[in-house]
């Protein structure tokens, strides 16, 4: 029988070579009161402290750059876009930064000139609309009166609307907003000071950015880094080019239909409509529209309803002959991929993804294009849209009825 001590446990037998051995776990699990935490727990613990407070960190960082990273993204595509044309000048002998310089001066005067010839017709027809309201307000009034026999009179309206409490709300509410919207056009003015910053030093220095970008990878890697960078300056550049020779020739039609209805501003109105419903994607074309219909409401009216048929029947011919022919060798891109990459941008990024997502998806499409691997296809009837066993085709047929037909003359092949 083990000796035991005063509390009934069994006395340890020491060791033969003087030490103690080990004592085991208790059988019911418990840890025992000198039991020790692994030195790995406290470092751990740090560092998981640590990873979290650097992704708080990280994204605290984000949202508050986000606006800066947009800049900077819609900076490299017009970069990208306007690359061709600093090229093809600085192969011809000039400096990369003067041919830049020149590029960004010609679109500033063409920009300046066009908001100041919009903002002088604006500001023209709005001054017609006012000096002629009271007019307008008299024409309506009198049609009231008589379909509906009242006795209304243009003081007693205009009496209405100036003690009417929405026309004050109004007026306090605009002149509270005062303040917002200078803030606004000052913050607009900024973002597009650091855009144009942005995108003349890609621009000036494409080159050593190219470089310091290939200096951190092997030569592989640079490679295809080049490739991919080449791939998005075409389909870049060629979308911008395709869509200014839409613009011209938009402008053009619609310029010629203006000037044949005698609507004012005419020139004006046609640079409008071919910028706008090309460079805002999806709704451009509809507020395009709009104003020249607006202007030649106040001609006539009938002239509105002119102006809207021609938009309508010019849109479906840009869609299904114009753009398909000018875009094939840019931004070859199937109608409904462009549709859902315009959304997708626009959900993304607001009305700038709208504008970057066509060559965004443009550029991704042609660069896995270059390396997805394609094999011949099959002559399965069910993929080449004709249903199994099909004869022949509706015109097919009736070209040999008409063939057929009596005193139809055969083919004259000097035969009896």
């Amino acid at each position: 029988m083990a000796p035991t001590d005063e509390t009934g446990q069994a006395a340890q037998h020491a060791s033969p070579f003087g030490t103690t051995p080990p004592t085991r776990p208790p059988a019911d699990g418990t840890a025992r009161p000198n039991a020790r935490m692994p030195r790995w727990l406290p470092r751990a613990m740090v560092l998981a402290l640590a990873l979290f407070a650097v992704f708080q960190l990280g994204s605290w960082a984000f949202h508050q750059l986000t606006g800066l990273l947009i800049n900077i993204l819609i900076a490299f595509f017009l970069a990208l876009a306007i690359e061709p044309a600093v090229s093809w000048m600085a192969a011809r002998g000039l400096r990369r930064g003067l041919a830049t310089a020149i590029v960004f001066l010609g679109v500033i005067i063409a920009a300046a000139g066009f908001v100041t010839l919009l903002g002088s017709m604006l500001a023209g027809q709005i001054i017609k609309i006012v000096e002629d309201f009271p007019a307008y307000l008299d024409s309506v009034i009198n049609w009231i009166n008589i379909h509906f026999h009242t006795d209304l009179k243009r003081v007693d309206v205009q009496e209405g609307l100036l003690r009417s409490d929405w026309l004050r709300n109004y007026v306090q509410n605009s002149a509270t907003g005062v303040l917002d919207v200078s803030a606004q056009v000052l913050g607009g003015l900024f973002q597009l000071l650091t855009i144009t910053l942005f995108s003349f030093y890609f621009a000036a220095d494409g080159p050593r950015l190219r470089r310091a970008l290939c200096s951190v990878l092997p030569p592989a890697k640079q490679a295809e880094v080049l490739r991919a960078w080449e791939i998005a300056v075409n389909k870049t550049g060629g979308y911008i080019y395709s869509r200014g020779l839409m613009a011209l020739i938009s402008g053009v039609a619609h310029y010629v239909l203006l000037e044949f209805l005698n609507v004012p501003y005419a020139p004006v109105l046609a640079v409008w409509v071919g910028l706008v419903s090309q460079f805002i994607p999806t709704i451009g074309t509809y507020l395009a529209g709009a104003l020249p219909m607006l202007i030649a409401f106040t001609v006539d009216p009938w002239y509105a309803l002119w102006v809207l048929i021609f938009v309508v029947v010019y849109q479906q011919f840009e869609n299904y002959v114009l753009q398909p022919k000018l875009t094939a060798k840019t931004v070859d891109i199937h109608p409904a991929v462009a549709f859902g990459s315009v959304i997708a941008g626009t959900a993304l990024l607001g009305a700038v993804g709208a504008l970057i997502a066509i060559p965004a998806v443009a550029t991704l499409q042609a660069f896995l294009g270059a390396y997805v691997k394609r094999y011949d296809v099959t002559d399965d009837p069910r993929v080449h849209g004709h249903r199994r066993g099909a004869g022949p085709g509706l015109l097919t047929r009736a070209r040999g009825l008409w063939a057929r037909r009596p005193g139809a003359q055969g083919p004259a092949d000097g035969s009896s």
